[in-house]
């Protein structure tokens, strides 16, 4: 399903996630979703095959692709079926490492950048904590400097990729006078550090193979060359990585909703009832259609916002829109289509069951709802 917004190389791209997810991804996940994790030859698998690069320099193995990519890419992880790969996944190449690829310096970027595109290196981002989500400017951890080092103590809530990543990007206060966004500095902290450990693996609602930790830093030193970027100036960091992920997080839900539609009309075309099919029945007919424009509005609205931002201009107001809409829409759809399947969607090994389950978590993640909602009002029309 081209968008005209996509050149041939995307077309390209498409296809190859999409026999990835076809080949790799779906007959296994269900496996995942028992141990908890996506393997780490999966995702090795998906660096050698370019995927962790799209958007990063050729000098470290990277594709040098735009926002459109990344969202195909998180578009064709979404129609897996498997909410909890596309998070391991997206988080790693569009919320995690573009901390590295923005703010890391040479010395950083040739420690670490090409195992992190080859997916030897998977990263995780660590932000939210207890008492501080959306709002980060509330964030307690902090980062003191002794000399060479910075000691870092806090803890970190609800880190996808938590458990098992090789390198966290972790946002803390540099300076205890200042107050809200102006004291934020990041951190690349290596998995194994003295003093940083996983407090504990969460156990989630949906997302059941992805992996996701509460994080302690407990006079964790830090070498002061790992800081990313300018001291008290992670926040802005921060801000502007959240496009990019709200918009992945957009593709990514609709993704979701052409899987969920995909599956039910298999199912309602073949489930016979009342002495025909369902598909007989107008009024299934009609609100599966009725989802099937939404979901395609929806898409529209991604790529175009996309390219928006390929063009570099300001696309906060329509990513905003993205990640409200698609993220209310998943749930809707997901609710109907388990609805469709009728007491067989409610079962436990029901593939639209676990589908909605991880639907659950979108108007949450990434920057709820209702704080998208917010920043469209900011920018209504004068």
């Amino acid at each position: 399903m081209r968008t005209i917004y996509e050149t041939d190389e995307h077309v390209a791209l498409r296809e190859q996630v999409a026999r990835f997810v076809d080949n790799e991804v779906r007959p296994h996940g269900a496996a995942w979703e028992e141990t908890g994790m996506v393997p780490r030859a999966v995702l090795r698998q998906m660096g050698a095959l370019g995927f962790f690069g799209i958007r990063y320099p050729e000098t470290y193995g990277g594709s040098e692709q735009g926002q459109i990519a990344s969202a195909i890419l998180a578009e064709e992880c979404g129609l897996s079926g498997f909410g909890g790969f596309s998070a391991t996944v997206l988080v790693h190449t569009d919320m995690a490492s573009p901390h590295l690829a923005h703010a890391g310096n040479a010395q950083q970027l040739d420690r670490w950048f090409a195992k992190v595109i080859a997916g030897e290196l998977i990263t995780a981002v660590a932000v939210t904590e207890p008492d501080a989500g959306s709002d980060v400017a509330a964030i307690r951890t902090r980062a003191r400097r002794d000399g060479d080092a910075y000691v870092l103590n806090g803890s970190k809530m609800f880190i996808t990729n938590g458990v098992h990543a090789d390198l966290y990007f972790v946002a803390a206060k540099t300076d205890p006078e200042a107050k809200g966004s102006r004291a934020i500095s990041i951190f690349a902290v290596e998995k194994g550090t003295p003093g940083f450990s996983v407090g504990r693996s969460l156990k989630k609602h949906g997302w059941l193979c992805s992996d996701t930790a509460e994080l302690v830093f407990d006079n964790c030193r830090v070498p002061a060359e790992n800081r990313l970027g300018d001291e008290n100036r992670g926040f802005y960091a921060i801000m502007r990585n959240f496009q990019n992920e709200r918009l992945v997080l957009g593709a990514m839900a609709v993704g979701e909703c052409r899987r969920a539609l995909q599956i039910t009309r298999e199912y309602v075309t073949t489930r016979k009832a009342f002495g025909g099919v369902l598909a007989d029945k107008q009024a299934i007919r009609q609100r599966l259609s009725m989802l099937e424009a939404r979901t395609e509005a929806a898409r529209q609205l991604v790529y175009h916002a996309a390219w928006l931002a390929e063009q570099g201009g300001d696309a906060v107001r329509e990513v905003s829109m993205v990640k409200a809409l698609c993220g209310e829409l998943v749930n809707a759809v997901t609710y109907d289509c388990v609805q469709f399947h009728g007491g067989a969607g409610y079962l436990r090994d029901s593939e639209i069951e676990r589908m909605a389950r991880d639907a659950r978590i979108h108007p949450i993640g990434g920057g709820a709802t209702e704080v998208m909602l917010e920043e469209i009002a900011k920018r209504w029309p004068a």
